[in-house]
């Protein structure tokens, strides 16, 4: 057994009503202005930063177009941000990271979702059709305001496939020779699945959930990404799937034998797509996927994932 662990620089606030300690969160970073990511249910947020709001900025996308993030960071520049608070899920998170890696700011992360990247160095961003991904420290959040009651109003279909995005994040990590990122992301899959086993809308199971989201996001932030990761990162930036719904559609083809039926059922319980063709993508794409992911394995995983069929 042999591993390096590196404890992550990011500050956790957990439990309902925590958005309400955004602005002292906001100025123990030392902010005076803050530039406000928030598509949906930003409002709450920028009323508990009161004046340290210098702007707000709607426009985040899907897989962190390249295109956007400098839109954004012109904003910033403009009205002199020296701070960014993000609120939503993936598409506002990676937006945050893109910024405060090239302004050099601090950042403030309030999931919606259970997407788990707010808790990591990693950031995937597209450009020309591709989207690439790198680790830096600089990259890493400052602080993440995790407020149970910023998620309850999120769709049942949405919840399912960023529940089943989160449980990929800790099936990567599970197994790990670190016995600590092994026994987190153990207590992730469990988490997930057992707020899945039930109805998911409850405050305990979003509790549940929420937790689980950021176990499972702690854990990606120590291994590396895998064969699955890569697959995702390349199905949403080649050819514009959306992230979530593409994790759960790759799970269960790309997970260990003693979880791949038990996530299968439970994306099938609720209705979410259990393969690619689902999703909409092209049989005759599955080659050019695997082109770019540059993986022995890839376009027989591919394949499996867009026909729906086990594992060979």
């Amino acid at each position: 057994m042999s591993f390096t662990f590196e404890p992550a620089r990011t500050r956790v606030v957990f439990g309902r009503g925590t958005a309400a300690s955004v602005r002292a969160e906001a100025e123990r970073l030392g902010a005076k202005r803050v530039l406000l990511i928030a598509r949906h249910g930003g409002d709450r947020v920028a009323n508990e930063l009161g004046p340290l709001l210098a702007e707000r900025f709607t426009g985040a996308t899907m897989h962190t177009p390249v295109e956007v993030t400098e839109r954004a960071l012109a904003l910033l520049r403009e009205h002199g941000a020296d701070c960014v608070v993000s609120v939503g899920g993936g598409s506002s998170t990676g937006l945050s990271k893109a910024l405060a890696v090239r302004a050099g700011v601090p950042q403030i992360i309030l999931p919606t979702t259970y997407a788990g990247s707010e808790v990591t160095p990693v950031l995937g961003e597209t450009a020309s059709g591709l989207k690439k991904t790198r680790r830096d420290a600089a990259i890493q959040p400052n602080t993440v305001i995790y407020d149970v009651g910023l998620t309850l109003d999120l769709p049942l279909d949405v919840t399912v496939t960023s529940a089943l995005n989160a449980l990929a994040h800790a099936v990567t990590a599970r197994g790990n020779e670190n016995p600590l990122i092994d026994a987190i992301a153990t207590k992730a899959i469990e988490g997930v699945l057992h707020a899945l086993s039930g109805n998911p809308s409850t405050v305990d199971a979003r509790t549940e959930l929420l937790q689980s989201a950021w176990l499972a996001g702690t854990c990606l932030a120590s291994v590396p990404m895998g064969l699955h990761h890569k697959l995702a990162h390349v199905l949403g930036g080649s050819f514009g799937l959306p992230h979530a719904a593409t994790h759960t559609a790759l799970l269960s083809h790309t997970a260990p034998a003693d979880l791949s039926k038990r996530i299968h059922d439970t994306a099938t319980r609720f209705g979410a797509a259990t393969s690619l063709r689902e999703l909409g993508m092209a049989e005759s794409d599955l080659s050019s996927a695997a082109e770019i992911a540059e993986h022995p394995d890839a376009l027989r995983v591919l394949t499996n994932a867009w026909r729906d069929a086990p594992a060979d």
